[in-house]
């Protein structure tokens, strides 16, 4: 585009460049009403604070004295050698067991029942829709719901939490499977099948390798993030850490709370770094 001349610019040069570079001439009429409907939004819910809760800017500027006592008890730990440490180890290990056993029990069910809901392996569409239904109701329901189910089914403790995580992510894993499934390259699966391979063959040779992993970089990344569901989980009774945090919590030792707090997320940190090496190791192994 030629330099333009600010004593001799004309309209269609003004036209131009207007065309060319819509952005230096002003917000166009949509962007304008997306930022008004943003900002009203915004305005309707400060006001509608203030109104049911009485929140103000000097308010918000001048917090309750007790949070700054609530801060000084989280970081005083002079009462650490009292710490009830081997329960709260024992309810860590409880977690972390919830998480692994709840994620792998789900990836294996759900790599079959993936491969009843792919296209391209199950031509019968009511087989794909009932199986697509099931993973819909199965991860359309939090994982809280189903542990408030499992515990009036079989009481208080990590079964429940295991049960819950295993619905919920059988449903997230047959979806996440399934559509892995479907795109996978016709090439392998055209060569197996012109050699006279049964079906379940070429799902072996031709599907499964393709679809691996998919398989085992979502597995192991769920295993860390339920890792921190199963603490939620605790909250409301399906054992665990988090059992031990709310009740540390009811009692007011937030110096354990805290420790507990910390060695959450050291934990959490722990499994996201072996779960990358192991899934940088073995999708490595499986690309080779």
């Amino acid at each position: 585009m030629r330099p333009i001349h600010l004593d001799a610019v004309t309209p269609e040069e003004i036209r131009a460049a207007r065309l060319h570079n819509p952005g230096a001439f002003g917000m166009s009429p949509g962007r304008r009403t997306l930022v008004g409907c943003i900002m009203a939004a915004v305005l309707a819910v400060l006001v509608w604070l203030h109104i049911a809760y009485g929140l103000t800017p000097a308010r918000l500027l001048s917090p309750d004295p007790r949070a700054g006592l609530l801060l000084a008890n989280f970081f005083d730990w002079s009462n650490f050698a009292s710490f009830a440490q081997a329960d709260i180890f024992r309810s860590l290990g409880e977690t972390i067991a919830m998480a692994f056993i709840g994620t792998s029990l789900a990836a294996i069910v759900a790599l079959p029942l993936a491969f009843l809901a792919a296209r391209n392996v199950i031509p019968a569409f009511i087989i794909r829709f009932l199986t697509r239904r099931t993973f819909d109701v199965a991860r359309g329901i939090d994982q809280i719901i189903w542990a408030l189910i499992f515990i009036s089914a079989v009481g208080l403790g990590p079964l429940a939490g295991i049960l819950a995580i295993f619905i919920s992510d059988t449903g997230t894993f047959g979806k996440l499977f399934s559509e892995a499934i479907e795109n996978t390259e016709r090439g392998p699966v055209e060569g197996i099948q012109s050699v006279g391979a049964s079906p379940v063959t070429v799902q072996r040779y031709a599907l499964l390798p393709q679809v691996l992993p998919v398989y085992v970089s979502q597995a192991l990344y769920f295993f860390e993030s339920n890792t921190r569901s199963a603490t939620v989980l605790g909250l409301v009774g399906a054992g665990g850490i988090g059992f031990e945090l709310i009740s540390r919590w009811q009692v007011m030792r937030f110096d354990e709370v805290a420790y507990i707090i910390l060695l959450i997320l050291i934990t959490v940190a722990t499994i996201d770094q072996i779960s990358r090496r192991i899934r940088e190791r073995l999708i490595g192994a499986v690309n080779q």
